[in-house]
């Protein structure tokens, strides 16, 4: 922890500004999707077409943060049915997965979003529901003014290597190992 106020600027050095930015939120704690939406919503800001693919969560869940993406003109897609403890098809699953990627894939590479952000989709990567290797090679060559956010616990490595940027949220403390289910307004 530093304990005295940075005075020179670490990147004063550094020539231009990038293109754009891959940015990983991984970690087992609360907030990887919320900030990725806060940046959803900075984009928006700016002007930017934004895409939110969600490879867990279902459209049947009533999310807040889709709610008031589809409001700013976000376009999203829900690419999966919710938690695999719920599932009665895990093959099901995956061909979501695969389908979700596929549309995902070509959404980074027709480059008409400034910012497509993969929510969860370090799951399907881990789970080997879809091949990482592509994922990796998308990221790699994606049209240089896309931009794009991937969040989920566990983020392997060749994704942390495609990165730019790579935030683990730790959990300190969740209600819902006290029990506590999932809260409306806070947690979706």
């Amino acid at each position: 922890m530093a304990t005295e106020p940075i005075t020179e600027n670490p990147a004063e050095d550094r020539s231009g500004y990038a293109r754009s930015l891959v940015v990983v939120n991984t970690g087992d704690g609360k907030g990887k999707s919320s900030a990725a939406f806060g940046i959803m919503v900075r984009g928006v800001a700016r002007g930017w077409n934004v895409a939110v693919l969600q490879f867990i969560k279902s459209g049947d869940w009533n999310v807040g943060e889709e709610k008031v993406g589809r409001q700013l003109g976000v376009d999203w897609f829900n690419e999966g049915e919710g938690f695999t403890w719920d599932s009665d098809d895990i093959e099901h699953d995956k061909t979501l997965a695969q389908a979700g990627w596929e549309r995902a894939r070509e959404l980074i590479m027709a480059g008409s979003h400034e910012l497509v952000i993969l929510d969860e989709l370090t799951y399907l990567l881990n789970w080997g529901w879809i091949d990482p290797e592509p994922v990796y090679d998308t990221i790699r060559h994606r049209p240089e003014e896309v931009n794009i956010v991937v969040t989920g616990r566990d983020a392997p490595q060749g994704l942390i290597d495609v990165a730019d940027t790579v935030s683990e949220v730790v959990k300190i403390k969740h209600a819902f190992d006290e029990g506590i289910l999932a809260k409306r307004g806070i947690d979706y």
